[in-house]
């Protein structure tokens, strides 16, 4: 019982105790509460308050700025009302000074004025002073020339007399007689001058020739060159007909691709033992020559062996082109070419002109050339440049548009060969006039190369095409009877009707056909012309 109650007392207690304690909690929440709304209307309340001290802050910010730029606009407004013053003051003192110096000008421009009215009145009476006196002197004259047309007259009528009677005595007219005198002159003139001319030519040639040949035979015999004319070879040989086949190939292949490696025509025809190789560029045409002897050689002969073969003898030849080249200038005794002039030079070896080594050609003309410029003194290394470098336009004609001149020319300017070589590269043809004393001497060394006996070799038929030409030119002149070409082509033998060509018009003869043989006919060396006039005197006694 008693623990019953106990039970029931502590269940009161704990009761109260949570009544009280939520009790408290509410009374807590609804301070919380009533505090919220008060905190928020006394916060607002600040806020309105400070918003209204920022906006009358704001309004006696503006007004005092308002007040402030009111006050700069009135000083700015007077500044300018004060700038406009001074400016317009300053016009007003400008437009018066001009003013006062255009007006000193006009007063000045004035008196200038006045003064040359002044002067002009004065010329004026002058000149009124002279036509006066030219009118007399004009009466006068009119006066002399009236005598002297009448005294002309007279003169005249008398002249004219007297030519009637001069032309009744000499039967002539006078248009014949002047023409007739004109003519006497001018076959005197000739005369006279064909002999000067004959005498001072001769006297000038005998030295000169005296000189000339001395320098050239002097140069020939230092000349150690070889003078074997040698001819492109395209026949290659073979071991036997069998080979034919082998390089023809299955269906044609072993052949096309060496034409297609190489840039040659392979020629295969009934000639025993025989492949003609054919092209124009001489390098290529060496290029296969090599590589097909090396086939031949090795037995190997398909496709894949053919392109190795030929890149191998490119690659070889194309350091015995370099080499080739190095050689040349070496021999003559030059330095400093460029490398890649020097390797166009090493390809002239395998380049021939009518039959003769352009190689060798050009290094015999830079020796003649250097021997020749020793002798006379000019400058041995300029001329032995040239005379090597003359024909490097050869070495690239069969790939570029031209003239081996022109090539020549751009190659030089090109590796910046100087201008004294390419004169003599331009001139050694007579294409331009030649500069330098060099220059002359590579044309002659050409020329002496070229012309001595076996260096060139030509075709009969341009042989006896050059020499019917030759002949033509000298008989289409008027007076020639026969002419005769001899020596090779060398010298042209013309004999003339002498009752219509004396001896000195022989003079004038052999220089006309020299030059028309200059300008109509290419050839080696130079043409001896030779007018022969033969004049008999036959009488019989019975």
């Amino acid at each position: 019982m008693y623990n019953n109650a106990s039970f029931l007392f502590m269940a009161g207690e704990g009761l109260s105790m949570g009544l009280a304690v939520a009790l408290i909690a509410g009374a807590a929440v609804l301070f919380a509460v009533v505090g919220y709304f008060i905190g928020g209307l006394v916060t607002g309340k600040i806020r309105e308050k400070q918003r209204a001290d920022k906006l009358a802050k704001a309004n006696e910010d503006a007004d005092k700025i308002r007040h402030e730029a009111e006050q700069e606009c009135k000083n700015l407004k007077k500044e300018a009302e004060v700038e406009i013053k001074e400016e317009r003051i300053r016009l007003r003192n400008d437009f018066e000074r001009e003013s006062r110096e255009k007006r000193t000008e006009l007063q000045k421009m004035e008196q200038r004025l006045n003064q040359k009215d002044e002067l002009l009145s004065k010329k004026d009476s002058n000149l009124l002073k002279k036509n006066e006196e030219l009118e007399q002197q004009k009466r006068e004259l009119d006066k002399k020339h009236a005598e002297a047309q009448k005294v002309k007259e007279k003169l005249d009528k008398q002249a004219e007399l007297m030519t009637q009677e001069l032309e009744k005595v000499a039967q002539l007219t006078r248009e014949e007689a002047k023409q007739q005198l004109i003519e006497t002159i001018i076959d005197d003139a000739r005369k006279e001058s064909a002999v000067t001319v004959r005498n001072i030519e001769s006297e000038a040639k005998e030295e000169a020739d005296k000189k000339a040949k001395d320098i050239i035979s002097l140069a020939i015999q230092r000349c150690a060159t070889d003078h074997a004319s040698e001819i492109t070879v395209t026949a290659i040989a073979l071991p036997n007909d069998d080979m034919k086949a082998r390089i023809i190939g299955r269906e044609g292949r072993n052949i096309r691709a060496i034409e297609n490696a190489t840039g040659i025509e392979l020629i295969i025809d009934d000639t025993p033992e025989v492949v003609i190789a054919s092209g124009f560029d001489p390098v290529r045409r060496e290029v296969a020559r090599l590589s097909l002897e090396r086939l031949i050689a090795d037995g190997r002969i398909h496709p894949a062996r053919i392109e190795e073969t030929v890149e191998k003898v490119k690659k070889e030849l194309e350091a015995q082109i370099k080499q080739n080249g190095e050689e040349a200038m070496f021999e003559v005794g030059l330095f400093g070419i460029h490398p890649e002039l020097i390797k166009t030079l090493g390809r002239l070896k395998y380049r021939t002109s009518y039959g003769q080594n352009v190689l060798k050609h050009s290094i015999e003309v830079a020796f003649l050339a250097g021997l020749m410029a020793q002798e006379l003194g000019a400058d041995v290394n300029l001329a032995k440049r040239g005379g090597l470098l003359h024909d490097i336009g050869k070495a690239v004609d069969h790939e570029m548009e031209g003239t081996h001149v022109s090539l020549g020319v751009e190659l030089a300017k090109k590796y910046k060969e100087s201008k004294n070589v390419i004169n003599c590269i331009q001139a050694h043809h007579g294409d331009v006039e030649p500069r330098t004393i060099e220059a002359v001497l590579v044309q002659a060394a050409d020329a002496i190369s070229g012309a001595r006996p076996g260096a060139r070799r030509e075709t009969g038929t341009n042989y006896v095409k050059r020499l019917q030409q030759l002949e033509d030119i000298a008989t289409g002149f008027k007076g020639v009877e026969k002419s005769y070409a001899i020596q090779a082509g060398r010298e042209i033998r013309v004999v003339v009707k002498p009752e219509m060509i004396d001896d000195n018009q022989a003079l004038f003869l052999a220089k006309d056909i020299a030059k028309k043989i200059e300008s109509e006919l290419e050839y080696p060396g130079q043409i001896k012309v030779n007018v022969i006039r033969e004049w008999r005197a036959v009488e019989y006694a019975k």
